[in-house]
């Protein structure tokens, strides 16, 4: 068993988590006993959050041995939502889970990016955030990013469609 102090941090964080009645719709356990550095994370989206309300999104957040100094990744397993920050595959593009420092490309600022301040607390609450109000600047899913747009604009109900159909999905109904 690792004795790291990562894996010591994350035993601490995943104990949290599993104890805090404060997180309503956040459910947090290993994927194996065995690796600490491996979470198997459930979002249960409340019925207030407009477009994946009553979701129930199933995601594997894998932490690097140099946790807390760089980032999780966080992928969402099938079904996946259909939203402007997930890739197809699953992986989700969110700016606090990108390696600290400036962004070559100029799209964010240091700040907004990994900070060790964050915890996978404060992740999963951006996610549930994310979910509600996509960044659709710099999307990873063109598709849905579009739709949102049309969407938003009022020109088109595919995005409500094909989001309403995963949350569907996410319940087992489909």
């Amino acid at each position: 068993m690792a004795t790291s102090g990562a894996a010591v941090l994350l035993r601490r964080q995943l104990k949290q988590m599993q104890t805090d009645k404060d997180l309503p719709g956040i459910s947090c356990g290993l994927v194996n006993d065995k690796n600490i550095f491996q979470w198997e994370v459930m979002l249960m989206i409340s019925d207030d959050v407009k477009y994946y309300g009553g979701g129930n999104f199933r995601a594997i957040m894998t932490f690097p041995p140099e946790y807390p100094l760089l980032p999780p990744k966080l992928t969402f397993q099938n079904p996946s939502p259909f939203h402007p920050n997930v890739y197809p595959n699953g992986d989700l593009c969110i700016s606090i889970l990108h390696p600290p420092g400036e962004d070559m490309y100029g799209y964010e600022s240091a700040s907004e990016r990994w900070s060790p301040v964050q915890t996978p607390e404060t992740i999963l609450l951006s996610v549930i955030s994310l979910l509600a109000s996509p960044n659709d600047e710099s999307p990873a899913n063109l598709d849905a990013a579009q739709l949102w747009r049309e969407e938003q604009a009022g020109t088109s109900k595919d995005f409500r469609r094909r989001v309403r159909k995963c949350v569907r999905e996410s319940l087992g109904e489909e």
